[in-house]
């Protein structure tokens, strides 16, 4: 383990040479001087104080010749964890920690070679075989699919057959309830005198058992690799009958020797009845002991940095440590961790720390700008607001905030909201003004502008010092779990300091040492391209404790919320719980306080979660749950979670001490959308929480459109069809509380809130599939920075995009998908008579204000909002003009808007290579008639010529010519709506060909979404192949936007997932092959006269409906009603008989998800649809598909039942029959490859018993979830 950090040294006393490290330049300075070298353009790393003149030479010689390095090779001079200079390393610390191989023998001398892991629920029938005759009498029965739903921990030992050897359960309370969950500490000391354990540090046995000849050493080994997951870890303890009830004696147990017995006290009802058992952390992997550094640890020291980063020796020499060690004083120290006499890790520390660079790119104050507290320092704390929008309950800091001490804990900021970037939420340091921005086409949450006010001031601290930093660290991977031991010496030999801080490189994933730090929310406007992070000395305190709240903490919790904006609500709920233990509607609320040397530092409030059948059947938890194992009460919901940031490394066992005290086995967090938080004021409204980076957001269900009336008695419970107010959840549970997460740093900024965008950032939270498009579900504000404005340049150099020609955005990875959009068309001029090849081309000046192309839904909304002020009252005419559906849709909106149809001029455009609007002339013939007998006037194809304007820059007039007549039409105008020119924003254009990327009229990409800049993704409609590929007319507009959107993320995730991959090397030559994308494409609306309209298509190249449906293709097609009685149902099934395109066009609303489920089923599924059409039976499809059999098809899980029908129907086909002949009707029916359906679901609903008696309620039993990447 490998952590690097150069700092920036301010001191007068000597002249020195400083090096300036960035990603491809190198500046070498004299103190007073010149530079040496080309400037580099932004500061990448920080000095390295008393670097000799001729190592800073070498390195900034060596890093001028690695000009192909990039930025790793900056990366590894200012702070890192690496095993190598390409930043391969700062992995989580289950793999490095936990997945070490070991080699175990028996007591046969048999060795094995075994790994350790998480247990997942397919390893249950092998951990049964495990069991002996003597484990019922050890641990009792045990029905370990329950057991895993309640384990804090379960580890699995397997060999390199992946067979398993061993198992253990561990929960934070006694096995065999020999007392409450809540009150085993009282009872513990009670009963055993002079230990030490708490619930911080204490874990208990439920469950340990092992293949019997290699039982030995798979206890020591499995009891060790705890330790080594959890640093808190101190003891293991485990309670088993007594000798007089077992018959044996505990020392006759084959664990090894790992534990030894706890005597009780004399007299203690436990004499008899059980044995306790305890392993202490120094028998397996004690503490490190560490010490100063000296010169005779240089060759321990470099036997561990040498294979880890072969390119820092050479670039710095042999002789760095040697400076460091040599260069010990009052300003720099040098610290070593040994064992057994050989050093295994090494510390360089600085006094020495450039503050107001710090100051200047990162929000400090709760921190107090890493000063002293001083009578002169002016505060201005930055303003966050709430991941759930509303103002009056964002977290706030107020100027109240008082410096961290920990001398006086009392002084300590109760500003939780502050580390709320733990959730990936980068505030900026000035307000965040907050508003309906639903131009990215969300309809659920807008998301805060991220917006720094000119002339901000920042907060000034003339205070001393108080923090020192931490510039070289490296460790053994063997001990990189506790590297926490080294900041007690540390702060031990700056008693002055109470912060420690460390810059990392934003490639580099938290290392275990980084995740006892918080990280500072970098200001929107830091040029630094590195991470902050800090960490208190009062964090090393261990009498962490967590209780239930009495009256007496109320004055306690008050301070600790006052600097909160909700304090009034969080500290109301608490009292609440004191007096009356309900709130006013009757439900339980239980409130705990968090408590370090007898001071509150944190405060958290929950009530049961009565709406658990409707967050079941809405929300996937059954990803993370066994929903069956857990009993209605121990469902729990979160209000409140407030935590001093200090403590923040605690929070997960602050949430596992909420879940044992409150005898709880999941919690559950909302986050309700900003533009219905004006409406959630309920006494159980919630406050933002620091605690969502411990949780787990949760994918949201499809929910089906159910016939309520015509399903009667068989319609679901009204708690899974009732209509509430949407949010997204998060979630977290026992087995997941202690879960190791790595946080990923890498600033990846998406241009273009398109479906393509949404779609992508959608899959990075949930990791793997992505859901309908309701945007209140996902959240995507509690996870992502938005910044509202328009990409104007790329600065590909440097790293950076320019917002609205001023606001710099720095990235590691850029993704364009800014897609599409209508363009003010440029009129031919009043000489043209006729379609040139320019045509259509973009209007250069100014845009008049009565001109209006319509590309979000802000842009409906403002258009509306002016019509309504200025045109629906008046007498002014309204002219669309364009060849798209838009043109339909808008003509309906303006009807809606109370506008005379006499007043609306609808002209059309000459055709684009995209076809008719609606694409099949029957509907164009009844939509016609529509707007006909609305008096909206429809003119033939025209080219539009010129227009006027009047005297306030308004189009007055304009002016047409068709294509078939000579004479001009000219037409008043007041406002005009533009839908003839499609294409990419002229803006974007120049950003994208100023940057020199390649453009072939689109942005070219290859088959793996790159430009030809290796930072920079792009996909959707903006994007065309390269020519190499020998596919012009394919692009990604030929297809569905989500669909793309999800294969982009799933291209990139390889790139941030720490965890090991499997390497496989591509077939040849699949480098030229274009990918394949299945899901459908979709367009409707509604039309003139009130048609609701909708066409589901395959992907591809869109062509007429009549050339679509060729019957030469040995398709059929099925059509049912009339367009002009409004109930016209076409569907048409492919030579397979797969349904590849659906066509509803009605009066009445259809339930449209419900449609969707249908493409690329095969009619089998759909009750023998082919045989009933033919026998006469069918003469609505609409009533058809309402039935109560066709809910089934509707389901998110069918695709699972398809997929498990399909195994059993060839797992039951005799041996020697060919499955390939075998019937391809059958074989579709029980789940053939489907052309357009789900990405694949995880493991976890893929087996099971199905029942299918509860439409909504398919549930299938769900593995535990391995550990999430995010």
């Amino acid at each position: 383990m490998f952590a690097f950090g150069v700092f920036w040294a301010t001191s007068t006393k000597k002249p020195r040479v400083e090096a300036r490290l960035c990603s491809r330049s190198v500046c070498v300075r004299r103190r007073e001087g010149t530079p040496l070298s080309a400037a580099s353009a932004a500061v990448s790393g920080m000095l390295l104080r008393g670097m000799k003149a001729r190592v800073a030479a070498r390195a900034a010689s060596f890093l001028t010749k690695m000009g192909n390095f990039g930025p790793r090779a900056g990366a590894a001079v200012s702070g890192l964890s690496v095993k190598d200079v390409r930043g391969h390393a700062a992995l989580s610390v289950f793999k490095s920690a936990a997945c070490g191989m070991v080699t175990v023998t028996s007591w046969r001398g048999n060795a094995e070679v075994v790994t350790a892991r998480r247990t997942e629920s397919h390893d249950v029938p092998d951990i049964v075989t495990l069991f002996s005759p003597v484990t019922e009498d050890l641990f009792g029965r045990i029905d370990v699919t329950y057991l895993l739903e309640l384990s804090n921990l379960a580890l699995t030992l397997c060999n390199e057959k992946n067979e398993v050897l061993a198992h253990a359960a561990f929960l934070d309370y006694p096995n065999w309830n020999i007392t409450d969950q809540a009150e085993w500490e009282p009872f513990l000391h009670e009963n055993y005198t002079n230990n030490k354990c708490t619930p911080l540090n204490t874990l208990f046995v439920h469950l340990l058992v092992a293949k019997e000849e290699y039982a030995a050493g798979c206890s020591q080994e499995i009891v060790r690799r705890a330790f080594i997951l959890l640093p808190e870890l101190q003891f293991i303890l485990l309670f088993i009958p007594s000798e007089e009830r077992l018959g044996f004696s505990h020392s006759e147990l084959a664990m090894g020797n790992v534990f030894e017995r706890m005597m009780p006290v004399p007299g203690s009802r436990m004499e008899r009845g059980f044995t306790l058992l305890a392993c202490p952390r120094h028998r397996c992997h004690p503490q490190l002991y560490v010490r100063q550094a000296r010169m005779e640890d240089y060759d321990d020291l470099m036997l561990i940095w040498t294979p880890q980063s072969e390119t820092l020796k050479e670039t710095y020499g042999e002789y760095l440590l040697v400076d460091l060690i040599e260069r010990e004083g009052e300003e720099n120290q040098a610290a070593v961790c040994e064992v057994d006499g050989t050093a295994v890790g090494f510390m360089s520390l600085c006094s020495h720390v450039n503050i107001s660079l710090f100051q200047e790119c990162f929000d400090l104050g709760p921190f107090h700008g890493l000063c002293k507290p001083h009578p002169e320092d002016i505060l201005k704390v930055p303003r966050k607001p709430s991941v759930q929008g509303d103002k009056d309950e964002s977290n706030q800091t107020s100027p109240k905030a008082e410096p961290v001490c920990s001398q006086d804990l009392g002084h300590v900021p109760g500003a939780d909201a502050a580390v709320q970037e733990d959730g990936a939420v980068v505030l900026s340091q000035t307000e965040v003004p907050v508003g309906d921005i639903s131009n990215s086409g969300s309809k659920g949450s807008a998301a805060p502008l991220l917006e720094t006010e000119e002339g901000d001031l920042h907060p000034v601290y003339r205070g001393d010092p108080n923090v020192f930093s931490i510039r070289l660290f490296f460790i053994n991977e063997k001990y990189e779990t506790r590297s926490l031991d080294f900041l007690q010496y540390a702060f031990s030999v700056f008693p002055d300091r109470d912060l420690c801080v460390i810059l990392v490189p934003h490639d580099v994933p938290e290392f275990p040492l980084l995740q006892s730090f918080v990280r500072a929310v970098p200001s929107c406007t830091s040029s630094l391209a590195r991470e902050l992070y800090v960490f208190h000395r009062a964090g090393l305190l261990t009498s962490f404790n967590v209780r239930k709240a009495t009256t007496s903490d109320l004055q306690g919790v008050k301070m600790l919320v006052e600097t909160l904006s909700l304090n009034e609500k969080i500290w109301n709920d608490s009292k609440i719980f004191t007096e009356a233990r309900r709130d006013p509607d009757g439900m339980p609320v239980q409130a705990f306080v968090a408590e370090v040397l007898d001071q509150i530092v944190g405060v958290s409030v929950t009530r049961d979660e009565m709406d658990i059948e409707y967050i079941r059947s809405h929300y996937n938890i059954e990803e993370f749950i066994h929903f069956n194992h857990h009993q209605q009460e121990e469902h729990g919901h979160l209000c409140h979670f407030v935590l001093n940031p200090v403590f923040h490394h605690y929070t997960k066992y602050f949430l596992k001490e909420i879940l044992r005290l409150g005898h709880k086995s999941s919690l559950y967090y909302p986050i309700y959308p900003e533009y219905v938080e004006a409406q959630f004021q309920r006494p159980r409204a919630h406050s933002l929480t620091s605690a969502l980076r411990c949780m787990a957001p949760v994918r949201p269900r499809r929910q089906i459109v159910y016939p309520l009336r015509a399903l009667g008695a068989s319609a679901p419970a009204e708690q899974v069809s009732e209509d509430q107010l949407k949010y997204s959840l998060n979630h977290t549970n026992r087995k997941l509380v202690l879960e190791s997460k790595v946080c990923i740093n890498s600033r990846i900024v998406v241009v273009g809130a398109s479906d393509v965008g949404i779609s992508f950032l959608e899959t990075l939270v949930f990791c793997h599939c992505f859901n309908d498009d309701d945007y209140a579900q996902m959240s995507l504000c509690s996870w992502v920075n938005v910044v509202v404005g328009k990409m104007t340049s790329i600065n590909r150099s440097a790293k950076y995009v320019v917002v609205s020609k001023e606001k710099k955005v720095p990235y590691d990875y850029l993704v364009l998908c800014t897609g599409q959009s209508y363009q003010a068309l440029a009129p031919t001029g009043a000489d043209s008579t006729e379609i040139t090849g320019q045509w259509p081309q973009r209007y250069t000046e100014k845009v008049p204000s009565n001109h209006f192309t319509l590309n979000s839904a802000q842009d409906c909304s403002e258009a509306a909002r002016w019509l309504q002020e200025n045109l629906v009252s008046s007498t002014g005419n309204v002219i669309v003009y364009g060849n798209t559906i838009d043109i339909y849709t808008t003509v309906e909106a303006l009807l809606s808007l109370g506008i005379d149809g006499s007043r609306i001029h609808l002209v059309r455009a000459p055709l684009s290579s995209a076809g008719p609007s609606l694409g099949d002339a029957a509907l164009e013939r009844v939509v016609g008639d529509a707007l006909a007998q609305a008096g909206v006037a429809v003119y033939p194809d025209s080219v539009l010529a010129e227009w006027g304007q009047d005297e306030h820059g308004h189009i007055a007039w304009a002016a047409f010519k068709a294509l078939e007549s000579a004479e001009p039409l000219r037409l008043p105008c007041s406002a005009f709506f533009s839908f003839a020119y499609r294409t990419l924003d002229y803006e974007t254009f120049k950003a994208i060909s100023d940057a020199c990327l390649v453009f072939d009229g689109r942005l070219v990409i290859d088959a793996k979404f790159h430009t030809n800049d290796a930072s920079i993704r792009a996909a959707g409609p903006l994007t065309k192949f390269s020519r190499r590929y020998f596919r012009d007319d394919v692009t990604h507009s030929n297809f569905n936007s989500k669909e793309i959107g999800f294969e982009l993320a799933a291209s990139m995730l390889s790139l941030f997932d720490p965890s090991p991959q499997p390497s496989s090397e591509p077939p040849e030559g699949s480098d030229r092959l274009l990918p394949v994308y299945r899901r459908c494409k979709v367009q409707g609306g509604v039309l003139p006269g009130g048609y609701n309209y909708l066409h589901i298509s395959k992907p591809g190249i869109p062509v007429p409906l009549d050339v679509e449906h060729d019957p030469c293709d040995h398709g059929m097609e099925i059509v049912t009603g009339d367009a002009a009685a409004g109930n016209y149902f076409r569907m048409h099934l492919s030579r397979y008989r797969m349904v590849d395109s659906i066509t509803c066009f009605a009066k009445e609303p259809f339930p449209v998800p419900n449609y969707l489920c249908l493409y690329g089923q095969h009619e089998r599924l759909l009750n023998d649809l082919c045989y009933r059409w033919r026998a006469g039976q069918l003469s609505d499809l609409y009533s058809y598909f309402r039935e109560p059999w066709s809910m089934a098809i509707y389901h998110d899980r069918f695709i699972d039942l398809q997929k498990e029908l399909r195994q059993t129907l060839m797992s039951e086909q005799p041996a020697g029959r060919d499955r390939s002949r075998a019937e391809p009707g059958a074989a579709a029916a029980a789940g053939a490859p489907q052309r357009h359906r789900d990405p694949p679901r995880s493991a976890s609903s893929r087996h099971g018993n199905w029942d299918l008696q509860q439409p909504g309620l398919l549930k299938p039993p769900v593995p535990l979830r391995n550990k999430p990447l995010f």
